[in-house]
């Protein structure tokens, strides 16, 4: 399932390739794909790409015509994509959605979703802003350290919950947990309450340089992530936890990781990541 890194590899991209066309056409295969503002389709033929940002997992193309301002937003969702037209896929006919432009570095864009979890939406700025607000918290690449703090000092429960609860921290899902949370040296059923500050602040920074390197990586092709050229992201080479149970921890500590069953499986070491209290 894509994460932050993924969705801003995918920005970073759209961004590189598409930004300044002008979109001329816009085909949608099934109108249940489109969760807002399908009636405004039609605006957006004629309009250029100023610019595209993420939002949580989520990515955003603004387009501008007649000098009104809005907003494509693609949820990646579990299997979505955007691709561009090079990339062969299997089972073209979840292509939902293709964008069509010229000016650009490429000539397409499409949104390829077999599982149809995410959908995309045709927003004005009011609708966006709605949208961020319903859906995301502090985003981790822009939150400070105190930021962090007072988030962890309003909530309670399990601290791997608290860092996939996408309202109150946007973009982390279960791969980026476990591997904060094993370079933190702490258990995904820490207490978040029995979080010291100094805990508190180790977090952030961790969470900040997990994210930024698997950037750097192109995110984790683990399932079905492809950026839109195609190309898989590398970081899955990083894990040091994820999808490794049995296998001996990578701090040589004599341990061995061990996999946590839930709602989302948790991957850590019992001796580097003990339950600890408060000091």
């Amino acid at each position: 399932m894509p994460e932050l890194p993924e969705a801003e590899v995918v920005t970073r991209q759209i961004r590189a390739r598409l930004l300044g066309a002008r979109l001329t056409s816009v085909w949608i295969g099934r109108e249940d794909i489109v969760r807002e503002g399908y009636a405004t389709e039609s605006w957006y033929q004629g309009a250029t790409l100023q610019s595209v940002n993420r939002y949580g997992k989520s990515v955003a193309l603004a387009f501008v015509n007649s000098h009104d301002c809005r907003y494509v937003v693609a949820e990646l969702g579990m299997t979505g994509l955007l691709l561009f037209p090079s990339v062969q896929v299997k089972h073209p006919q979840h292509v939902h959605v293709r964008l069509l432009f010229e000016g650009g570095s490429e000539p397409e864009l499409r949104y390829w979703n077999p599982r149809r979890f995410g959908r995309l939406s045709f927003l004005d700025k009011a609708g966006l802003d709605q949208y961020c607000t319903r859906r995301f918290g502090l985003d981790p690449l822009s939150a400070s350290p105190q930021d962090v703090l007072r988030l962890l000092g309003e909530r309670r429960g399990r601290l791997k919950a608290l860092l996939m609860h996408q309202q109150a921290i946007a973009g982390i899902g279960n791969i980026y947990a476990n591997e904060i949370l094993f370079r933190a040296g702490l258990h995904p059923n820490s207490q978040v309450s029995q979080l010291s500050a100094s805990k508190a602040d180790q977090l952030h920074t961790i969470m900040r340089a997990v994210l930024d390197e698997a950037i750097r990586h192109g995110g984790s092709s683990v399932r079905d992530f492809f950026a839109p050229d195609g190309t898989e992201g590398q970081y899955k080479r990083q894990h040091l936890v994820y999808g490794k149970a049995g296998q001996p921890c990578p701090n040589r500590c004599g341990g061995m990781i061990q996999r946590l069953r839930g709602e989302r499986s948790s991957y850590f070491c019992p001796h580097c990541q003990p339950v600890r209290r408060k000091r």
